[in-house]
């Protein structure tokens, strides 16, 4: 079985996604802070907020038969949606001094390749509270048709480390390049030390909001947006989607339990 959405690719078109597994399950409301409207290249106004404390009413699926399970949503009732970021190709002090000035925290899906010149940049990030997760080694968009188990989780268990060492904590989740995924992916990431595969129904990309059902945010959406040129207009499309859709940005491992 192989399952999977497109990303992580220069252009990105509609995503054909595999139904994730997820449970239902409770979070104080919050509602996203009023702030002013943002242009494609913009300098965050918003000031630093005190965010919204919860009590998650969604549990993470377990690892069962071996296999990590598979989320693409987060079935809840609450106001929130959950922001992630991935490879890490472009990196600018415009998309650091962007995310503090939103106060918005991100779970960054990072390849090692990709950020090896300067894995100290995301440091910023993780001073602002986002986490950095796994994506592979070698951003091998085809590994799960192309590898077997051991090379899959090999490439795995190397960023694994390789975040542990910059960045003082392994990985709990991972994305798989390009989105495509399979039960010998899932072995893998299990065995690797993570707990779930994070794919996605909504994406901020080419500075407008993509979505794989509906055309807004909903309680509970995973969006994807990369560390691209394009940064500032795709986080401004984001924040646009978020407040009109009256959405908190909370932390995905918080709201999980991996953190």
């Amino acid at each position: 079985m192989v399952a999977g959405l497109t990303a992580c690719t220069a252009a990105e078109g509609a995503d054909n996604t595999q139904s994730a597994e997820s449970s239902t399950p409770a979070l104080t409301p919050g509602a996203a802070s009023a702030s002013p409207a943002v242009t494609p290249t913009p300098t965050p106004t918003a000031t630093k907020r005190l965010r919204k404390s919860f009590i998650p009413d969604y549990q993470l699926p377990p690892i069962v038969g071996g296999l990590a399970p598979v989320i693409t949503k987060i079935e809840t009732q609450h106001p929130v949606v959950f922001l992630t970021i991935d490879d890490g190709n472009i990196k600018t002090p415009e998309s650091i001094k962007l995310m503090a000035g939103y106060d918005y925290p991100a779970s960054l899906f990072l390849t090692r390749d990709t950020i090896a010149d300067n894995p100290a940049f995301f440091n910023a990030f993780k001073a602002q509270g986002s986490l950095i997760e796994n994506h592979t080694v070698t951003h091998n968009i085809n590994m799960v048709r192309q590898w077997g188990y051991q090379q899959q989780v090999n490439d795995m268990v190397g960023m694994q480390e390789y975040a542990f060492q910059h960045y003082g904590r392994r990985p709990t989740l991972f994305r798989p390049p390009g989105g495509a995924y399979s039960n010998v992916m899932r072995k893998a990431v299990a065995d690797a030390g993570m707990k779930a595969i994070v794919t996605w129904e909504a994406k901020a990309n080419a500075g407008k909001m993509d979505y794989q059902v509906g055309n807004s945010l909903r309680p509970g959406d995973i969006v994807l947006m990369h560390f691209r040129a394009e940064f500032a207009a795709d986080l401004a499309a984001f924040r646009a989607a978020q407040l009109a859709a009256g959405l908190e940005v909370v932390l995905l491992e918080d709201f999980l339990g991996v953190a």
